[in-house]
C-alpha cells in the first residue's frame, strides 16, 4: 500500500466520499465483469456491484488493512453474487438457446419468447487502457459466451472459486479468506470445478477461445470476414453465406425459444424468412468476440430500426455459431442508436 493509497482510506474512513470513490474506481470495472460471470446477467451484474459498492461504503471504517483493499472487495462482492445466485432455482441459470430446447427445422415456427430470465446476456466490452497487452487478452477471453455459460453449471461457490483463482489469479489462500474456507477447500473445489468445465465444453462441442481464434485470422483476415458477413448479409447472398459458415454451424435469437443446428437450416431460415426485410449492420465486439449490431428495414422505405445483437463465433476461418440477442433492453447497455436514418 503507498502512502497516496493510506491517505484516500485514512479519509475515507472519516467519511470522505470522494476519497472513496477514487479508491474503488480502479477496481470497478473488473468488479463489474466479475459479477457479470458469477450471473450471467449484466442487469444482475449492476444489482451486485451497486449492492458491494454501498456495502464497502457503509462498511469501510471496518476496513482494517490486513488484506489488500482489492481482496477485501472482492470478497464483499463474492458474497453479494452468492446471494443472488441463491434467490434462483437451479432451473433459473442463464443458459444459452441449445440449453433450453431442441434445434427446430420449421422455419415458421420460432414459438414465443421466454420472457423469464432465463437467458444469458451478452456483455459490452468495455474500452481498455490496460498497459499489459496479455492481461487485456485473458481478460476479454474469460467474458466469452461459451465461457460464460459453462461457468453457470458450476454451483456458484465453485463458479466463485474458479474465477477468483483462475481468472483474477488470486492465491488460494487469498480465495480461502474470501470464501472464509480452507486452503485445501478451496484447492479441491477448483479440482471439481475444472473437472466439470472440461466435461461442459466437450458435451455441448465448444468452440476454442476466441481469442486464439481470432488471432490466427490476424488483423487483414478478421477485417475480411467481417467485411464479407456484412455483405453476404445485406445483399441476402446466399452462396456467399454458405461460404463463411461452418457445415455445424447454429443460430439462435433469445429471447424467441427457436434455434437453427446446421450450415443448411441456418440459411434457410435466413433465406425464407430473415431476408424477406433488407437489413443493415454494424460491426461492433461484445464479450470479446465478433459482433453486429442488426438493423431492420421495412418493405418501404424509412429508417431501420436495431433489431439484435449479433454475436459471432468463429471456428477455423469460418463463423460456427451466431448468437443474435433480440430484447431491446439488452441493447440498452451497447449504447446503441435505435434507428439508422438511412442505409450507409
Amino acid at each position: 500500500m503507498d502512502s497516496t493509497e493510506a491517505d484516500q482510506i485514512a479519509a475515507a474512513q472519516r467519511g470522505d466520499e470522494a476519497a472513496f470513490e477514487k479508491l474503488v474506481a480502479a477496481h470497478q470495472a473488473q468488479l463489474h465483469a466479475y459479477c457479470y460471470r458469477m450471473l450471467g446477467s449484466v442487469h444482475d451484474a449492476d444489482d451486485a456491484l451497486q449492492e458491494t459498492l454501498l456495502a464497502a461504503w457503509r462498511g469501510f471504517g471496518k476496513f482494517e488493512g490486513r488484506s489488500s483493499l482489492r481482496s477485501w472487495l472482492y470478497r464483499i462482492a463474492t458474497h453479494a453474487c452468492l446471494r443472488l445466485a441463491a434467490t434462483r432455482r437451479r432451473s433459473k441459470n442463464r443458459v444459452l438457446s441449445p440449453e433450453h430446447g431442441p434445434a427446430r427445422t420449421d422455419v415458421y415456427d420460432l414459438g414465443e419468447p421466454v420472457t423469464e430470465p432465463i437467458w444469458l446476456e451478452p456483455y459490452p466490452d468495455a474500452a481498455d487502457d490496460s498497459t499489459n497487452p496479455e492481461a487485456r487478452y485473458q481478460e476479454r477471453e474469460s467474458v466469452e459466451l461459451a465461457f460464460v455459460a459453462a461457468l453457470q453449471h458450476l454451483p456458484a461457490s465453485q463458479r466463485a472459486v474458479l474465477i477468483l483463482r483462475e481468472v483474477l489469479q488470486f492465491s488460494a489462500a487469498e480465495v480461502a479468506q474470501v470464501l472464509d474456507r480452507s486452503v485445501a477447500s478451496v484447492n479441491s473445489s477448483l479440482q471439481r470445478a475444472r473437472k466439470a468445465m472440461a466435461e461442459y465444453r466437450a458435451e455441448h462441442h465448444a468452440a476454442d477461445g476466441q481469442r486464439a481464434e481470432l488471432s490466427a485470422l490476424g488483423e487483414e483476415g478478421r477485417r475480411e470476414l467481417v467485411a464479407a458477413f456484412v455483405q453476404a448479409w445485406e445483399r441476402a447472398d446466399v452462396p456467399a453465406m454458405v461460404a463463411l459458415l461452418a457445415e455445424d454451424a447454429r443460430f439462435s435469437m433469445p429471447p424467441l425459444p427457436a434455434w437453427f443446428d446446421g450450415r443448411a437450416d441456418v440459411v434457410r431460415f435466413m433465406a425464407e424468412r430473415m431476408w424477406a426485410t433488407p437489413w443493415r449492420l454494424v460491426p461492433m465486439t461484445a464479450n470479446g468476440q465478433l459482433a453486429f449490431a442488426c438493423y431492420q428495414g421495412a418493405t418501404a422505405p424509412g429508417p431501420f430500426r436495431l433489431s439484435a445483437v449479433n454475436v459471432v463465433t468463429v471456428r477455423a476461418g469460418r463463423i460456427a455459431e451466431l448468437t443474435g440477442f433480440l430484447d431491446p433492453a439488452i441493447h440498452h447497455h451497447f449504447g446503441l442508436p435505435a434507428e439508422l436514418a438511412e442505409p450507409r
